[in-house]
Protein backbone atom coordinates (compact mmCIF):
# COMPACT_ATOMS: atom_id res chain seq x y z
CA UNK A 1 0.00 0.00 0.00
CA UNK A 2 0.77 3.73 -0.94
CA UNK A 3 2.72 5.36 2.38
CA UNK A 4 0.31 8.37 1.62
CA UNK A 5 -2.30 6.48 1.62
CA UNK A 6 -1.58 4.44 4.77
CA UNK A 7 -0.40 7.66 6.73
CA UNK A 8 -3.49 8.90 6.00
CA UNK A 9 -5.46 5.62 6.81
CA UNK A 10 -3.95 5.46 10.42
CA UNK A 11 -4.96 9.00 10.79
CA UNK A 12 -9.12 8.14 9.72
CA UNK A 13 -8.92 5.42 12.39
CA UNK A 14 -7.14 8.16 14.96
CA UNK A 15 -9.63 10.39 14.25
CA UNK A 16 -12.92 8.11 13.85
CA UNK A 17 -12.60 7.12 17.69
CA UNK A 18 -13.12 10.79 18.29
CA UNK A 19 -15.40 11.88 15.76
CA UNK A 20 -17.47 8.78 17.31
CA UNK A 21 -18.03 11.16 20.25
CA UNK A 22 -19.19 13.95 18.60
CA UNK A 23 -21.72 11.59 16.35
CA UNK A 24 -23.30 10.53 20.04
CA UNK A 25 -23.91 13.95 20.77
CA UNK A 26 -25.36 14.82 17.52
CA UNK A 27 -27.39 11.42 18.08
CA UNK A 28 -28.65 12.82 21.32
CA UNK A 29 -29.70 16.18 19.88
CA UNK A 30 -32.07 14.74 17.40
CA UNK A 31 -33.79 13.48 20.58
CA UNK A 32 -33.28 16.53 22.84
CA UNK A 33 -36.23 19.07 22.52
CA UNK A 34 -35.00 22.20 21.07
CA UNK A 35 -35.62 25.95 21.89
CA UNK A 36 -35.80 25.94 17.73
CA UNK A 37 -35.07 23.47 14.81
CA UNK A 38 -35.64 24.68 11.46
CA UNK A 39 -37.07 22.34 9.21
CA UNK A 40 -34.96 22.01 6.10
CA UNK A 41 -32.84 19.87 3.93
CA UNK A 42 -29.62 22.02 5.54
CA UNK A 43 -30.31 19.47 8.72
CA UNK A 44 -29.30 16.01 6.75
CA UNK A 45 -27.98 16.95 3.45
CA UNK A 46 -24.94 18.13 4.83
CA UNK A 47 -24.26 14.97 6.90
CA UNK A 48 -25.34 12.71 3.76
CA UNK A 49 -22.70 14.36 1.61
CA UNK A 50 -20.06 14.16 4.23
CA UNK A 51 -20.54 10.38 4.51
CA UNK A 52 -20.59 9.78 1.51
CA UNK A 53 -17.24 11.48 0.89
CA UNK A 54 -16.05 9.54 3.21
CA UNK A 55 -17.09 6.28 1.64
CA UNK A 56 -15.46 7.39 -1.12
CA UNK A 57 -12.30 8.51 0.63
CA UNK A 58 -12.22 5.04 2.04
CA UNK A 59 -12.06 3.65 -1.36
CA UNK A 60 -9.63 5.78 -2.53
CA UNK A 61 -7.56 4.87 -0.41
CA UNK A 62 -7.44 1.66 -1.63
CA UNK A 63 -7.08 3.02 -5.18
CA UNK A 64 -10.60 2.98 -6.33
CA UNK A 65 -11.74 5.97 -8.24
CA UNK A 66 -8.16 8.06 -8.12
CA UNK A 67 -5.77 8.97 -11.03
CA UNK A 68 -3.01 7.15 -11.06
CA UNK A 69 -0.13 7.73 -8.34
CA UNK A 70 2.81 9.73 -10.70
CA UNK A 71 5.90 10.59 -9.32
CA UNK A 72 4.71 14.40 -10.90
CA UNK A 73 1.74 14.19 -8.34
CA UNK A 74 4.16 13.25 -5.56
CA UNK A 75 4.14 17.26 -4.35
CA UNK A 76 0.73 17.69 -4.76
CA UNK A 77 -0.33 14.35 -2.34
CA UNK A 78 2.14 15.25 0.38
CA UNK A 79 0.20 18.86 0.34
CA UNK A 80 -3.04 17.33 0.57
CA UNK A 81 -2.20 14.51 3.10
CA UNK A 82 -1.17 17.61 5.27
CA UNK A 83 -3.94 19.64 4.78
CA UNK A 84 -6.13 16.74 5.64
CA UNK A 85 -3.85 15.50 8.54
CA UNK A 86 -4.40 19.36 9.99
CA UNK A 87 -7.84 19.68 9.62
CA UNK A 88 -9.23 16.40 10.62
CA UNK A 89 -7.97 17.70 14.03
CA UNK A 90 -8.91 21.10 14.00
CA UNK A 91 -12.69 20.26 13.14
CA UNK A 92 -12.89 17.42 16.36
CA UNK A 93 -10.87 20.73 18.26
CA UNK A 94 -13.80 22.54 16.81
CA UNK A 95 -16.77 20.43 18.17
CA UNK A 96 -15.14 19.68 21.29
CA UNK A 97 -14.68 23.32 21.94
CA UNK A 98 -18.49 23.75 21.59
CA UNK A 99 -19.14 20.95 24.42
CA UNK A 100 -22.93 20.59 24.98
CA UNK A 101 -23.70 23.11 22.60
CA UNK A 102 -22.52 20.43 19.57
CA UNK A 103 -24.94 19.28 17.51
CA UNK A 104 -25.24 18.03 13.97
CA UNK A 105 -28.33 19.71 12.88
CA UNK A 106 -29.02 23.02 13.05
CA UNK A 107 -31.11 23.97 16.14
CA UNK A 108 -30.64 25.85 19.27
CA UNK A 109 -31.14 23.98 22.40
CA UNK A 110 -32.85 25.65 25.46
CA UNK A 111 -29.51 26.06 27.73
CA UNK A 112 -27.75 27.21 24.01
CA UNK A 113 -24.50 29.21 25.00
CA UNK A 114 -22.53 31.40 22.48
CA UNK A 115 -19.49 29.89 21.82
CA UNK A 116 -16.48 32.69 22.14
CA UNK A 117 -13.50 30.16 22.95
CA UNK A 118 -11.17 27.49 20.98
CA UNK A 119 -11.16 28.33 16.93
CA UNK A 120 -14.68 30.21 17.54
CA UNK A 121 -12.51 33.13 18.84
CA UNK A 122 -11.61 33.94 15.51
CA UNK A 123 -14.27 32.27 13.29
CA UNK A 124 -18.10 31.87 13.67
CA UNK A 125 -17.76 28.18 11.60
CA UNK A 126 -14.85 26.42 12.05
CA UNK A 127 -15.93 23.22 11.84
CA UNK A 128 -17.57 24.11 8.03
CA UNK A 129 -13.81 25.16 7.15
CA UNK A 130 -12.52 22.27 8.70
CA UNK A 131 -14.60 19.81 6.73
CA UNK A 132 -14.13 21.35 3.41
CA UNK A 133 -10.11 21.39 3.59
CA UNK A 134 -9.89 18.11 5.12
CA UNK A 135 -12.47 16.70 2.30
CA UNK A 136 -9.80 18.68 -0.03
CA UNK A 137 -6.90 17.45 1.45
CA UNK A 138 -8.23 14.09 1.48
CA UNK A 139 -8.95 14.13 -2.15
CA UNK A 140 -5.59 15.48 -3.34
CA UNK A 141 -3.25 13.39 -0.56
CA UNK A 142 -5.25 10.50 -2.75
CA UNK A 143 -6.05 11.72 -5.92
CA UNK A 144 -9.87 10.65 -6.17
CA UNK A 145 -11.49 12.05 -9.28
CA UNK A 146 -14.89 11.06 -6.89
CA UNK A 147 -13.95 13.30 -3.85
CA UNK A 148 -12.95 16.41 -5.13
CA UNK A 149 -16.05 16.97 -7.31
CA UNK A 150 -18.24 16.24 -4.50
CA UNK A 151 -16.41 18.58 -1.94
CA UNK A 152 -16.84 20.88 -4.57
CA UNK A 153 -20.86 20.64 -4.23
CA UNK A 154 -20.66 20.83 -0.78
CA UNK A 155 -19.14 23.95 -0.38
CA UNK A 156 -22.20 26.06 -1.04
CA UNK A 157 -24.44 23.70 0.79
CA UNK A 158 -22.20 24.48 4.34
CA UNK A 159 -21.90 28.19 3.17
CA UNK A 160 -25.41 28.13 3.11
CA UNK A 161 -26.01 26.02 6.44
CA UNK A 162 -23.55 28.64 8.23
CA UNK A 163 -25.86 30.95 7.11
CA UNK A 164 -28.95 29.48 8.55
CA UNK A 165 -27.09 29.19 11.63
CA UNK A 166 -26.03 32.70 11.99
CA UNK A 167 -29.57 33.36 11.57
CA UNK A 168 -30.74 31.32 14.39
CA UNK A 169 -28.12 33.00 16.97
CA UNK A 170 -29.09 36.54 16.21
CA UNK A 171 -32.53 35.95 16.39
CA UNK A 172 -31.69 33.76 19.57
CA UNK A 173 -28.52 35.78 21.37
CA UNK A 174 -29.46 39.25 19.57
CA UNK A 175 -26.80 42.18 20.56
CA UNK A 176 -24.50 39.80 22.06
CA UNK A 177 -24.42 37.76 18.53
CA UNK A 178 -23.95 41.11 17.02
CA UNK A 179 -20.95 41.84 18.72
CA UNK A 180 -19.31 38.29 18.01
CA UNK A 181 -20.01 38.67 15.10
CA UNK A 182 -18.01 41.94 14.64
CA UNK A 183 -15.23 40.46 16.64
CA UNK A 184 -14.77 37.44 14.31
CA UNK A 185 -14.88 36.09 10.97
CA UNK A 186 -16.92 34.27 8.85
CA UNK A 187 -14.89 30.99 7.79
CA UNK A 188 -11.66 32.57 7.76
CA UNK A 189 -10.52 35.12 10.31
CA UNK A 190 -11.11 39.25 9.86
CA UNK A 191 -13.07 38.14 6.92
CA UNK A 192 -16.83 38.23 7.02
Amino acid sequence: MDPINIIAGLNLIATFGANATGAKKGLKSTVTVAKEKPDTYLQKLPLALSTIILLLFILALFKIGTFSYKDQYQTLRLVGLVVYLVFSWSQIWAYKSLGTCYSQEVLIHRNHKLIERGPFKLIRHPQYLSQILMDIGAGLATLSFLVIPLTLIEIPILIIRALLEEKLLEKNFKEKFLVYKSKSGFMFPFIG
